[in-house]
């Protein structure tokens, strides 16, 4: 668990380095809300749609060596696009970073679970550790970035090399501690149920998709902060989901996976409100970590449940619900931008405000996973 769960939060470094680097492309490049959204775009086609395929080969055949490659291409493509001159060169860069991630999450979040067993908490270690790089992202970035400007971004490749190097000289033994734990599965695939739970993910993918890629240009352009406030801001927002993955599975395992969703559904609205309407630059903070708490209490337990719900396919429920349930929602990033455009980075946020309560009308209709009996449980 600790090695997938480092390994998760490198992978997820290069998606959280998207929305860190917009505001320096928007600053240095001159780029216009809805180019801004279009490189949230890019990010998100290249993670999104692949992955429920790659999801399915996973399953079918022995990739040990998926995951390592991915966290390569990941960072490669991330930290070199702020070298890139042209905007089409940037843009498939971040495209090619996104690639990258969509080949890491399914055979990870197999190898995970096959690690955590039946516990949500240990499961939760994994996906914080998605977290823990989201928010290591604008806190390692910002000091870059105002220093060096978008060209820091190749100070972000080794990292993931190194990592790619330990994951992939680790894959044999990586094989063979599934198959003494008996990884294989067995149950009956409710796909009803996990269609439900998909929407639900895609549901808090667009809130935080558009608070992360939105937050930082609020503090800049609606509060007239620095630049370096407002990756504080975004580092509160990612600080907050860490501390809400965390909680989420602890939450599930002591009042049930369905319950814990619909709770951090019910949350992000009062929090998100709160970090749209409360005045001044530094007050706001505190909604920041709170929207982000909230958005993240679902986010381990999606994961579990969605490979409860599909028992026979792990590496394909994984492929949906850490990447293209989860990533989909950068595809509204360019109508935000739209939005944003119009009314500005607050006028995106008020928006959101109201996306919640759709994802707490389809967490009504999930239901708990049925438990197989037995020694093995």
């Amino acid at each position: 668990m600790r090695l997938w769960g480092v390994a998760h939060a490198v992978d997820d470094l290069y998606q959280g380095l998207v929305p860190a680097v917009v505001p320096y492309f928007v600053l240095e490049r001159g780029y216009g809300y809805v180019a801004a959204g279009g490189l949230t775009l890019a990010a998100t086609l290249g993670s999104s749609l692949p992955q429920p395929v790659i999801g399915l080969a996973v399953d079918r055949m022995r990739l040990g060596w998926l995951a390592a490659a991915g966290i390569a291409l990941a960072g490669l493509g991330l930290g070199l696009s702020g070298l890139a001159e042209s905007y089409r060169a940037v843009w498939l860069l971040i495209l090619l970073s996104g690639l990258g991630v969509a080949m890491f999450h399914p055979s990870a979040g197999k190898a995970a679970r096959e690690a955590a067993g039946d516990s949500t908490t240990a499961m939760s270690v994994f996906a914080a550790g998605g977290s823990v790089g989201f928010f290591l992202a604008p806190v390692l970035a910002t000091p870059a970035l105002a220093a060096w400007g978008v060209g820091a971004t190749v100070l972000f490749v080794p990292p993931a090399l190194l990592t790619a190097y330990v994951l992939f000289r680790g894959r044999h033994r990586q094989r063979a501690l599934a198959a003494a734990r008996g990884a294989a599965r067995t149950g009956v695939d409710r796909w009803g149920p996990f269609l439900v739970l998909t929407a639900v993910d895609v549901v808090r993918s667009v809130v935080f998709f558009g608070v992360s890629t939105f937050i930082a240009l609020h503090w800049v352009r609606d509060l007239h902060a620095s630049a370096g406030l407002s990756g504080v801001a975004l580092a509160c927002l990612l600080g907050g989901g860490v501390a809400g993955t965390l909680g989420g599975g602890r939450i599930a395992d002591r009042i049930g996976m369905v319950r814990a969703v619909r709770l951090g559904t019910a949350l992000t609205v009062p929090a998100l409100a709160g970090l749209c309407l409360t005045p001044g630059r530094l007050a706001p903070l505190l909604f920041a970590v709170l929207t982000g708490a909230a958005l993240n209490v679902p986010f381990a337990v999606l994961v579990k449940l969605g490979q409860d719900y599909l028992p026979t396919r792990p590496g394909t429920a994984a492929g949906v619900t850490l990447g293209l349930a989860v990533s989909i929602g950068g595809l509204i990033a360019p109508a935000l931008g739209l939005i944003a455009e119009s009314h500005g980075p607050r006028g995106v946020l008020g928006v959101l405000c109201a996306v919640p309560l759709l994802g707490l009308l389809l967490a009504a209709f999930l239901v708990e996973p049925q438990v197989p009996a037995g020694p093995g449980r």
